[in-house]
């Protein structure tokens, strides 16, 4: 069974989507003890990183995904918010992954936001086990999670080299979104689900 945290931040409808037509169980909840007691946990997330931290302090949640030791997944904003910290409005994140996010430079050749497929490279995980060599996936972000020690898949939007996939020690991020990226990010949730 999988925690889908509800912090009135997501995406969930795609996330749930995704997951049952994989056949997973899930449970869709803001409540700790629920969340603490889950074999798996997903972050979504969308839009502005600060209002994305701020609800999930609001509703007591920091502690609790500090303190998972379960597999827990984090996408696009639900990622970021596990770094250290966002330009995004300032945003303090949960400092989990140890990067900053950037917002990407203004650059004629690639629109702002990144939007629309693109390759992912240098796969390092488990979570993008037996996938194609440089699979597409789907991203919608304005900002980008630096290149750090955490960082186990790559992309390149411009001139610009960002983390698309993090990982430290259970926890897991994406900066693209599996559950829009067709099978390539079913394969991932489904890696995902077997960790």
């Amino acid at each position: 069974m999988t925690a889908i945290v509800d912090y009135d931040s997501g995406n969930i409808r795609s996330v749930v989507n995704a997951l049952e037509r994989l056949g997973e169980d899930y449970v869709l909840t803001a409540d700790p003890a629920v969340i603490a007691a889950a074999p798996r946990v997903l972050l979504p997330g969308v839009g502005n990183a600060a209002e994305a931290v701020s609800k999930l302090r609001a509703r007591g949640l920091e502690p609790v995904i500090r303190r998972l030791r379960q597999p827990v997944l984090g996408i696009c904003v639900g990622m970021q918010i596990l770094c250290r910290d966002s330009e995004e409005d300032d945003a303090q994140g949960l400092g989990i992954f140890d990067t900053h996010v950037r917002r990407f430079p203004a650059d004629p050749e690639a629109k702002v936001p990144h939007m629309g497929w693109n390759r992912l490279e240098n796969l390092e995980s488990k979570l993008l086990r037996d996938l194609p060599p440089q699979p597409w996936v789907y991203f919608v972000h304005g900002y980008y999670a630096g290149l750090c020690p955490d960082t186990v898949a790559t992309c390149t939007h411009g001139a610009v080299r960002f983390s698309a996939a993090l990982k430290y020690e259970n926890y897991y991020g994406t900066q693209f979104h599996p559950e829009k990226s067709g099978d390539t990010g079913e394969k991932i949730l489904q890696n995902f689900l077997h960790l």
